[in-house]
């Protein structure tokens, strides 16, 4: 199935992350069960990642589930854009091909949407089997976590590493590194006066708002 044939490299590339979350989520005090659930209810690995490490360092819900929050607005823009190709289909499946949507499985469904080579069918059958992937990988890592020793095989770093990749791909023009730039110092300076994890979601909200006014300006001083 075409569906099948185009979810192999997001499948094969969960399999390793996954892993590593599960044995994070465990280290941090989830059963698999628990993981297990996270996975099929968030589906959502950078969110996840965030989440196990604030609830490791002991930080409440609210904080939680507003970084989470904070994270995932990009599905908003992303399923925007692959909403102009759905436009005849069912609530229902929409929603359910809503559940689905997640950074690696958009980028193909947007490319073959685009290029008139694909139908909701086959997204489905894409998107569910990576989050079938994704959600086995999670639990295996649960119960594996357990025999690795703590900071075995660089998994402490998992989280660092994925975001380091997620931010680098980011990078695609100046406003984009000013906008990294200015979020990370605010964070730090934040960090020293603010409890908790809220300095991460008040230095991106201020750092994104400040480079809106900034392309504003430039914007109207180039049509000048």
């Amino acid at each position: 199935m075409p569906g099948l044939a185009a979810s192999w490299p997001i499948c094969l590339g969960y399999v390793p992350i996954g892993i590593a979350f599960g044995v994070l989520a465990g280290k941090a005090g989830l059963t698999p069960l628990e993981i297990g659930l996270m996975s099929v209810i968030v589906f959502a690995g950078s969110a996840q990642f965030i989440a196990v490490s604030m609830i490791a360092s002991g930080a409440g819900a609210p904080a939680i589930i507003a970084t989470a929050f904070i994270v995932n607005l990009r599905h908003l823009l992303m399923s925007s854009a692959l909403a102009v190709f759905l436009k005849p289909e069912t609530r229902r499946k929409l929603s359910l091909f809503a559940y689905g949507v997640t950074d690696e499985s958009f980028a193909i469904n947007y490319s073959r949407f685009k290029a008139g080579q694909w139908n909701l069918n086959q997204a489905l059958v894409l998107n569910h089997s990576a989050n079938l992937v994704w959600i086995f990988s999670t639990v295996a890592g649960g119960f594996s976590g357990a025999w690795i020793p703590d900071g075995a095989f660089g998994i402490d770093f998992a989280l660092i590493g994925m975001f380091i990749c997620l931010l680098v791909f980011q990078l695609r023009g100046g406003i984009y590194i000013i906008t990294a730039v200015i979020a990370g110092v605010l964070a730090v300076i934040f960090s020293l006066i603010i409890p908790g994890n809220l300095h991460v979601i008040i230095g991106s909200v201020l750092a994104a708002t400040i480079c809106v006014f900034i392309r504003t300006e430039s914007n109207e001083d180039a049509d000048d």
